[in-house]
């Protein structure tokens, strides 16, 4: 290996120790023995830029053993990303460019978020699945605009965790050719020898998913590497797996293939003894030698002038086909176009399932966004997410709109999670809510990096009825309204859903994941009036008993969705969501009737309604007034919008194999339930009337 090459390796491994050295805190082996790894395909293989870190078609980079993080600051670094030298002497501290874990959207050149293992390699599963559909879309013969690869690093521990196997066989029957998974095979885990938890053989279980595997006995070796990643590129009928067998710690003359360095700093002497080991020439902490950082830069001059070379090929394009260049920057804006909204069906008088409204405002939806791109875990049926005319997103048809991410709910949440990393695809999918619990660690990774996908939850309640308590949610809402960031809609009939789609792409659009929780059982339509005047910002007082106010007050998460008779004061106010919104007026006009005048709140999104200001939340539910939750689920929380003297109607138990119509009967959630709940707390209120009210959303 050529001194300048070594060096250059070298400067990675430094980084790595003195980083965490200094914050006496990380992950120094994996970077170690991953630098060779580092440095050839950074400076041979990925097409990137520095200068412009998203370039449209550049390859991605998916460090899945997030924990490994001072190899990617390091590559970033000594590539000529905007991250300095001081960046990586704070390493892991507070405000820098350099956390634990690589954070997308933190970093200049981190395509995911990535640490909890198994997910960045999910992630780059939707990344060349989006890539692919991209280039059958606008690709033509003499203009390849969209030709790129994706490559990720894992562990033992990526491939250990479920995900994996979900993403890999998707992956394979997709026959995504473009996708390299680099394999750090040294047999650690954290408890010591990855003996002690398995013996797969990782190349026959990725063979039997249709990839082709390849191995490095000497990771090492550069040249070995190299040429790995090469027949790995040349492959462009299935993925690719490299198993590349590694020392962790390599450089450290007496800590190197120890578990105890997967996590924990080398120490200050052993620090010493490594560079003393391999060579370096300065015992200085974070010390790049000038000719290391030279040699890299200069491997970049020729990344730098590939984006030139697209950038000219992009241009003809334009000249050739304009309408699609047109279009071509418009997906990857990822915005929605102008007037995406306009054709949504009107809803207003059908009695139906909300997941059957759902499926009919999505037709509407992808016929007005044609980078709207996604499906179901193999429920597409039940949930109402095909696309009329979209065709099967496959290997023999790339271009199709509907995937069938099978039963695969947590690659599926990862998968699009990825799609919508990579940009120009509006990812969505669907599945019972019950089934939520399984992509739970893609939904917060969504949120955290504020990414815009839609998630379509159907069978949301013990609606569903006869299928029983394994798959009726009943804690999953509470579960999901508290991700920070994630916006909750649950409509309540036809207008409200067609309001839920439109907020949910908005938010998008925005950055941020939102969710559908939508009935497996027909609701009720609401007679509904026109939409409200603008100095009527909560429709108090302007509403009769038999109609309500226009579905767009969903936008503002709550809202008088009927008022009580007769103007004036109300004695109690019922908070209701989704299906139960239909108890709640029905209780309304019972309970009218012997004089106790309810005033009937829509909640279809807890998120939304927080952000309202103090005033208008309180418009809406009154301090001063009785308050009476209804939801079909988990009453946790509650609390917030109806008080500590509020009553909940709610199940806080699990369901049971019936009917839905016995169900809701036998676990209470009835309209003579919900009548029973407002005379208790208009007596309680009456009771406690000699203490200050609460404030709605304390």
């Amino acid at each position: 290996m050529p001194e300048t090459e070594k060096l250059a390796i070298d400067a990675i491994k430094v980084l790595a120790m003195d980083a965490v050295q200094a914050a006496n805190s990380g992950h120094p082996g994996t970077p170690m023995a991953l630098a060779p790894l580092g440095y050839v395909l950074w400076t041979r293989h990925l097409c990137h830029n520095p200068k412009n870190p998203v370039w449209p078609d550049r390859d991605r980079f998916v460090l899945s053993a997030g924990h490994a993080s001072m190899l990617l600051y390091a590559l970033l670094h000594l590539s000529g990303y905007e991250l300095s030298r001081d960046d990586i002497r704070r390493f892991r501290q507070w405000g820098s460019s350099t956390p634990g874990h690589p954070e997308h959207g933190h970093t200049p050149g981190v395509e995911t978020t990535t640490g909890p293992l198994g997910q960045g390699v999910a992630n780059s599963v939707g990344m060349a699945l989006a890539e692919r559909w991209l280039a059958d879309r606008y690709n033509r013969p003499g203009h390849e605009i969209v030709d790129h690869r994706t490559f990720a690093v894992c562990s033992d521990g990526d491939l250990m965790e479920g995900v994996s196997h979900e993403a890999a066989e998707f992956a394979g029957h997709q026959r995504l050719g473009k996708l390299i998974w680099i394999f750090d095979d040294n047999r650690i885990t954290i408890e010591g020898a990855t003996s002690l938890a398995t013996s797969t053989d990782q190349a026959r279980r990725f063979e039997g998913y249709g990839w082709q595997t390849l191995l490095v006995e000497d990771g090492s070796d550069t040249e070995e590497i190299d040429a790995a990643l090469a027949a790995a590129k040349a492959d462009g009928e299935r993925p690719s797996l490299i198993a590349l067998r590694t020392t962790i710690a390599d450089g450290s003359p007496n800590m190197a293939g120890l578990a105890s360095t997967h996590g924990a700093p080398l120490g200050v002497e052993e620090v010493a003894a490594a560079k003393r080991h391999i060579g370096y020439p300065s015992l200085e902490p974070f010390h790049v030698p000038s000719e290391a950082l030279a040699h890299w830069r200069e491997a970049m001059d020729g990344a730098s002038g590939k984006h030139t070379e697209w950038n000219e090929r992009l241009g003809k394009y334009a000249e050739e086909r304009p309408e699609l260049a047109a279009s071509f920057r418009a997906t990857l804006a990822g915005g929605l176009p102008e007037g995406w909204d306009e054709e949504l069906p009107d809803l207003g008088d059908v009695t139906a399932a909300t997941r059957g409204h759902s499926g009919k405002v999505l037709q509407a939806v992808a016929g007005a966004v044609p980078w709207l791109v996604g499906g179901s875990a193999d429920l597409g049926g039940s949930n109402k997410t095909d696309i009329a005319g979209g065709g099967d997103l496959m290997a023999e048809n790339p271009g199709g709109r509907v995937v069938h991410f099978g039963v695969r709910e947590h690659a599926m949440g990862a998968i699009m999670n990825g799609m919508a990393l990579h940009g120009g695809v509006r990812p969505f999918g669907g599945t019972f809510l019950v089934f939520s619990d399984y992509m739970r660690p893609a939904i917060r990774l969504a949120a955290l990096m504020g990414l815009p996908v839609a998630y379509v939850f159907s069978h949301d309640s013990i609606g569903l009825g006869e299928d029983g308590p394994t798959h009726q949610p009943v804690e999953h809402l509470a579960a999901l309204r508290a991700v920070p960031g994630l916006l909750d809609l649950r409509p309540a009939d036809g207008p409200e859903v067609a309001e839920a789609w439109r907020a949910a792409l908005r938010y998008g659009s925005k950055g941020g994941p939102a969710f559908l929780s939508l009935t497996r059982q027909s609701v009720p339509a609401i007679e509904r009036r026109e939409e409200p005047a603008e100095e009527e910002p909560h429709c108090a007082g302007s509403i009769g008993l038999r109609s309500a106010a226009a579905a767009t007050g969903l936008h503002r998460g709550g809202y008088v969705l009927r008022e009580a008779p007769g103007g004036g004061a109300v004695d109690a106010v019922v908070v209701a969501s989704g299906s139960e919104v239909a108890l709640a007026l029905a209780a309304q006009e019972r309970l009218a009737g012997d004089g106790i005048r309810v005033r009937v709140v829509s909640l279809p999104s807890w998120r939304l309604f927080a952000q309202q200001s103090s005033e208008y939340r309180a418009q809406v539910i009154p301090a001063e007034a009785a308050k009476v939750s209804v939801e079909a689920g988990s009453t946790m929380g509650w609390e917030r919008w109806i008080g500590s003297d509020g009553v909940a109607v709610g199940i806080d138990r699990f369901g049971a194999s019936a009917p839905h119509e016995e169900l809701y009967e036998r676990l209470g959630i009835t309209v003579a339930e919900v009548e029973a709940a407002v005379r208790k707390a208009v007596e309680r209120r009456r009771r406690n009337a000699h203490g200050a009210p609460e404030p709605v959303g304390a």
